[in-house]
């Protein structure tokens, strides 16, 4: 039961929409499932070096009713036997299937940028997030990967548009495709201590 520095496996944590497949909103339907370019190739890479895949999604239309959990188990089923005949075993599904919060009702502790996903995935499959990275489109990926122990990847791809800034939502590096994020998690460091503080938070 692993979480930081106790001698768990490395994992990637990928975003699902708009980093793993392309973005079409509230899609469940299989057929409809596009991978985004180098997405493949990329995980090939860290499969080969020894990260264990796992996919990170919040999921909202579950709570607003546009699609049930059944259906979105359909999806991650379809999502494992395609990655798997890809070359890419997934370790791991892990989806927040709540709505935002509101003032009324404070947010749950799985919907990224909380980390709950992770510590979910971390304690399963015995993970070592001090060793492990985030891959995502926005900034609450970012802030979700890096709350939880994890360095990150900003996929700068035209998804974030909102740009707010704050703690843990500095990625420790950008890129353009999933394959580009590999190479450089490949490039990087391994990390005897617990990962740096991104700079805004190294400035206090």
């Amino acid at each position: 039961m692993a979480l930081n520095g106790g001698g768990g496996d490395p994992a990637v944590f990928v975003d699902k929409d708009g980093t793993l497949v392309e973005d079409q909103p509230y899609n469940v339907d299989p057929a409809r499932m596009c991978f985004t370019a180098g997405a493949l190739d990329g995980l090939r890479l860290l499969h080969a070096q020894g990260f264990r895949i796992v996919v990170v999604t919040n999921q909202p239309g579950v709570a607003l009713g546009y699609f049930d959990l059944n259906a979105l188990l359909r999806l991650r089923q379809a999502l494992a036997r395609r990655l798997a005949r890809a070359g890419v075993p997934l370790t791991g599904f892990y989806a927040c299937p709540h709505a935002p919060g509101t003032a009324a009702e404070p947010a749950c502790s799985c919907r990224k940028p909380a980390p709950g996903l992770f510590h979910q995935a971390a304690r399963a499959h015995g993970l070592d997030l001090a060793r492990s990275w985030m891959v995502g489109d926005i900034l609450d990926d970012v802030e979700a990967g890096q709350r939880a122990g994890c360095r990150s990847v900003l996929l700068d791809v035209g998804n974030e548009t909102v740009w707010k800034s704050g703690p843990w939502r500095t990625p420790h590096a950008r890129a353009a495709n999933l394959h580009e994020a590999a190479r450089h998690i490949l490039k990087a460091p391994a990390l005897a201590d617990p990962p740096a503080m991104p700079p805004e938070l190294a400035a206090r």
